[in-house]
Order: C-alpha cells, then structure tokens, then sequence
C-alpha cells in the first residue's frame, strides 16, 4: 500500500482508510482523503474518491452504499455519525506521493507538522516528487519537504492554471 501523508496522531481515520479501501477500490475509484470531524450537525465522516475518468454521482452513491456496510458490519464508530462520499473538486488534496507526482508543475499549498527552515506553510510550483519527499518553490526559494512532514496537502487548481499561461 502506498504512503498516505497526514498528521501523525491519525490513527483511527488511517484504519478506516485501511479498511475501506480495497471495497472503494472494487468500485472502480479510490480513496483521495477521509476526514472524520465534529460539525454543527454531529459527527460527520467524509470520504472523497476520484478516478481516471472524475467522479459521478453514481459513483458517489455505490461508494456510500458499499462503504456504509462495511462500517455498520465493522461497528469500529463509537458515535452516530453523517456519512458522506464526494468528489475532492478542483482544490483536491494530495495524500500520496503517487498524486504529487501527477502535478509537478502545479500550484501546490503545503503545510507541515514541523517548521522546516522557519516556516510551516508552503505555496508555490511543485517542482519534484518521489516517495520520500516533494520540492516546492515558494517566495523564490526551493524547499525539500519529506513526505512524512505534510500535515495537509491540496492542488491550488485556479492558480496553476494562471501559472500555467505565464
């Protein structure tokens, strides 16, 4: 299985991911990003999936239906909770390293656990990426992040594309 980045203390939301991800992966979609949060309506688990071809709502719905099962029958969720599958939208998060190499080039924001160098957050053209580490250029400077570093990661999608036209 390939390296998901994300906080260290996301256990619980890893086994999950862990659990969910082979029955996603039947569907035909994978797994981008699973928050599981307190909200103004209750606890809410948000699963985002994506595929070559994007994402339907079918695809949403059969992701949902399957997902829900295999939670109920797991029974790992203490509180009632909101499930809901989506798309990432344009903004998607990059978890993998698999996904940052798909967009070097791109407009990434990155923030990290730790500072590195002073700073913790990170903006600007993605300019490498392996499994271990990604560099990004922000304010003129190259910085090498390790994968294992990256608290959250997201595509900046507007902003690549007025990159991309410079």
């Amino acid at each position: 299985m390939a390296q998901r980045v994300g906080k260290i203390d996301d256990r619980f939301v890893g086994q999950i991911w862990d659990m969910l991800a082979p029955v996603v992966t039947s569907q035909g979609v994978e797994i981008l990003e699973i928050e599981y949060r307190r909200e103004s309506i209750g606890w809410v688990l948000r699963i985002f999936i994506d595929s070559e071809d994007g994402v339907s709502v079918d695809d949403c719905a059969n992701v949902s239906r399957v997902a829900g099962d295999v939670l109920d029958v797991a029974d790992i969720i203490e509180n009632s909770y909101h499930l809901e599958v989506s798309s990432p939208g344009l903004n998607r998060p990059l978890r993998k390293w698999e996904h940052f190499h798909q967009h070097v080039g791109d407009i990434v924001e990155i923030r990290t656990v730790v500072p590195l160098q002073g700073r913790r957050n990170f903006k600007g053209p993605l300019k490498e990426a392996s499994p271990e580490q990604v560099v990004v250029e922000c304010d003129g400077k190259e910085y090498t992040v390790a994968l294992s570093l990256i608290d959250r990661a997201r595509l900046l999608y507007f902003d690549s594309i007025e990159h991309k036209k410079q």
